[in-house]
């Protein structure tokens, strides 16, 4: 007997193709959509760097303050392995380019065309390699705290990789306090079948869906028990130190891919876009979203950076209403509008827009589900 597809299924592929469909506007319109693009990228961005923050606070119950610094490692990384040859001299126009990054480089444009085209996605995996391997060192020793005490160690973490990078040793790595600029945007996919426009969300969904999985798995079912119960889970044969640092290592590695994602999105970094905002931003997210929702990270993130980004820009700009100027709009206003969207968002949905749930067709189509007692 052939399996019938459920209507949910259906449901999900169709929205696929029409988000697909949406994007492939937006590409053909780029000129007149830039601000619709920016925002969903970003968006997109984030909701890896959420989703990666979630599991290890929401699903393991580890509070780490660290991704900001992560997200840095996987930036810079990608950044040093993707900018031009031709832009090096440009970039590192104070103390040069270290002799070995610009030899690696000569080689890399020596390529041939096909390995060219694949050299981005390479860099991304590397920094998220070496961000992964900093983590399992780091967590050696700090995966022993808990609470606060794991947040500030964490935090620290990100304040002294950003220290490192913009440190004067490293010039002629990192190029110290002046950044990295000159950095290509995405690359398109499949042989240019799959425009740029689209990779950042291909790259995120695959990521995100990675994550969904070890959720769903038995590693998942562990890092929950850990969650609800140290000692209970300590009980029933769960290592928690294995299962902590896995879940550390695994949420630095999708952080660092984000991070290089936001390299190539903002197309120049600095040590300062890695600051402590920038974790506070992402823990942001996840507290709208829900704490131990996937999807509550996914959509909170795009409609967090749509409020900043787009929507609210309004109230930074003079409003005058039959000659009379309202008073506070000028910049900066917009910022506190957000904050008092975000306290009442918090009032009403205390546990986050999702909770602990994820998203569900079958409650969304039946009134019986979304009937209140």
């Amino acid at each position: 007997m052939k399996k019938k597809i459920s209507k949910p299924t259906i449901y999900s592929l169709g929205a696929l193709a029409l988000f697909v469909a949406f994007l492939y506007w937006l590409d053909a319109n780029r000129l007149t959509q830039g601000m619709v693009i920016s925002v969903l990228q970003k968006g997109a961005i984030l909701a890896l760097v959420a989703t990666s923050m979630n599991l290890l606070n929401g699903f393991t119950g580890l509070f780490s303050l660290g991704q900001a610094g992560f997200m840095s490692i996987g930036a810079y990384t990608t950044a040093i392995l993707i900018i031009p040859v031709k832009n090096l001299d440009g970039v590192y126009y104070m103390n040069g380019v270290h002799p070995a990054i610009k030899a690696l480089r000569v080689v890399m444009a020596q390529a041939p065309p096909f390995m060219q085209t694949i050299f981005p996605f390479v860099a991304l995996l590397l920094g998220a390699t070496i961000a992964a391997l900093v983590a399992l060192v780091v967590g050696l020793a700090v995966l022993r705290l808990k609470s606060d005490y794991l947040a500030i160690a964490t935090l620290g973490l990100s304040e002294i990789v950003r220290s490192i990078f913009s440190s004067p040793q490293f010039d002629q790595i990192t190029n110290g306090s002046y950044g990295l600029n000159k950095i290509p945007n995405f690359p398109p996919m499949f042989f240019g079948l799959i425009p740029s426009l689209i990779t950042p969300f291909i790259i995120t969904g695959v990521c995100v869906a990675f994550i969904v999985l070890l959720i769903n798995s038995s590693y998942g079912r562990a890092f929950k028990a850990i969650r609800e119960d140290e000692i209970a889970a300590e009980a029933m044969g769960i290592s928690l130190y294995k299962h902590k640092e896995m879940s550390f290592v695994i949420s630095s590695f999708f952080s660092a891919i984000a991070g290089g994602m936001l390299a190539m999105y903002m197309r120049s970094i600095e040590a300062k876009t890695f600051s402590i905002t920038l974790t506070y931003d992402i823990l942001l997210i996840v507290v709208i979203g829900g704490i131990g929702s996937v999807t509550g990270s996914v959509v909170s993130a795009f409609l967090v950076t749509a409020a900043k980004e787009w929507w609210l820009r309004f109230f930074d700009q003079p409003l005058s209403l039959f000659g009379f100027e309202v008073p506070l709009f000028r910049t900066g206003f917009r910022m506190v509008i957000f904050s008092i969207l975000l306290m009442i968002v918090v009032l009403i949905y205390r546990k986050g827009l999702f909770g602990t749930n994820e998203f569900s067709w079958t409650w969304l189509t039946s009134k019986k589900a979304r009937r209140k007692p």
